[in-house]
């Protein structure tokens, strides 16, 4: 029987402190021991059903970290303020002054940023490698790698991380695969595939409302034990922590990822297919002609889709803004960052989530400066929004190659 994420999650039932249907919202920073040997104790190890202070655990937060361990299928979990938060005290667990990650060359800015930039003034070294060649990763790999990182679907491009081999690569040299699934959750179950941690952003398809900022850790009891460690636990000591009745809200949109994930990917099915029979240089897995189609049909979780995102590239980065500029006011949706609205949204990731790497290293990773990257909403009638965005094509003079 195929594994099911969304089953996971609702079989979860957690009842507040009066029955009610909700988890009650922890509004409370500190709790109070019955005794100073069992205060004590705690700040020894973790005891299940004790918690000491907010910035370590709460009841709420837990709630919720149980749910994402359960759709993911990992032991434990750990919920954060930002999914930056989730990546930097994970990777800061696994790393140490002298180590050396190795990391796909298509990714989030903001995760290029931290590797590039942030890490190295603390002795951590990236190397950046196209994911897809596994020959390169292998060359890239050293006694000093402690962790091989990817993105399930790459963030802009779309690439398809073939997890179970990148998994192999990783262990053989006593490394840790570690994977952000932000654009995948349920489709894809990187801990099923070998991976060794799984970071979301739980700001985008998540939570799917783009009202708070959120991340997660799934990994193992010792991962996540080591990650809020009193005394040298990144999470613990860093304090990146998530306010807990945002946590309840996510908790309570998790339950309709499933629903929201098949309308997503349905309405970008449509568009995406149509825009190909148009001529357009479009980029979606669903479509059997993007290059790792059949890679992802052998690791998917059947019944959510092919996810939300696809690309257009527009040509030329005038062209491109000419079309957002159209498609906003034409109301297909809105020019903003971030992803898994209920309303699309579209931006240039060259000048906006992708700005913090170099020119030329975008080029080479084939992001070009006519790329619009698109959330595909949950329109009731995507047929009229293909339309809408037809016009505004044309209008734009952005033209297919038929």
């Amino acid at each position: 029987m195929a594994f099911s994420p969304a089953s996971r999650v609702q079989d979860y039932l957690v009842f507040g402190e009066f029955g009610d249907v909700n988890p009650s919202i922890t509004d409370s920073s500190t709790y109070t021991f019955l005794s100073p040997e069992r205060m004590e104790e705690l700040f020894e190890h973790e005891i299940e059903g004790c918690f000491l202070y907010s910035r370590h655990f709460n009841p709420t937060n837990k709630y919720l970290a149980s749910a994402l361990e359960r759709m993911e299928d990992g032991e434990s979990a750990q919920v954060m303020a930002s999914g930056m938060g989730a990546i930097s005290t994970t990777l800061m667990t696994l790393c140490g002054a002298g180590d050396e990650i190795v990391c796909g060359r298509s990714i989030y800015g903001g995760t290029y940023a931290l590797l590039k930039n942030l890490l190295p003034r603390f002795g951590v070294n990236t190397r950046f490698v196209d994911l897809c060649n596994h020959d390169a990763v292998r060359a890239a790999m050293t006694p000093r790698t402690r962790v091989l990182y990817c993105e399930s679907l790459s963030n802009p491009l779309l690439e398809v991380a073939d997890l179970p081999a990148l998994a192999a690569i990783a262990h053989a040299q006593g490394a840790q695969l570690v994977v952000d699934n932000t654009f995948t959750p349920m489709i894809l179950s990187p801990l099923r595939h070998g991976a060794d941690v799984v970071v979301h952003s739980l700001t985008k398809f998540v939570n799917g409302t783009s009202d708070c900022v959120a991340g997660c850790v799934v990994a193992s009891r010792d991962f996540i034990s080591r990650l809020n460690d009193i005394n040298a636990g990144p999470s613990m000591l860093l304090g990146p922590v998530l306010d807990s009745t945002r946590a309840a809200s996510i908790l309570k949109n998790l339950h309709s990822l499933h629903i929201r994930l098949r309308q997503h990917g349905a309405n970008a099915l449509y568009l995406a297919r149509r825009l190909e029979e148009l001529g357009h240089a479009v980029h979606y897995p669903g479509l059997t002609s993007h290059p790792h189609h059949q890679l992802l049909t052998q690791l998917m979780n059947p019944g959510y889709g092919w996810g939300g995102m696809l690309t257009l590239d527009a040509g030329d980065l005038a062209a491109a803004n000419r079309l957002m500029t159209l498609m906003q006011r034409d109301k297909v949706g809105y020019l903003a960052v971030s992803l898994g609205y209920f309303k699309t949204l579209f931006n240039t990731p060259g000048h906006s989530t992708s700005s913090e790497i170099p020119p030329a290293e975008r080029e080479a990773a084939g992001l070009r400066e006519g790329l619009i990257r698109f959330s595909i909403g949950l329109d009731e009638d995507i047929a009229q929004t293909t339309e809408r965005i037809e016009n505004c094509l044309s209008e734009a003079e952005v033209r297919g190659n038929l």
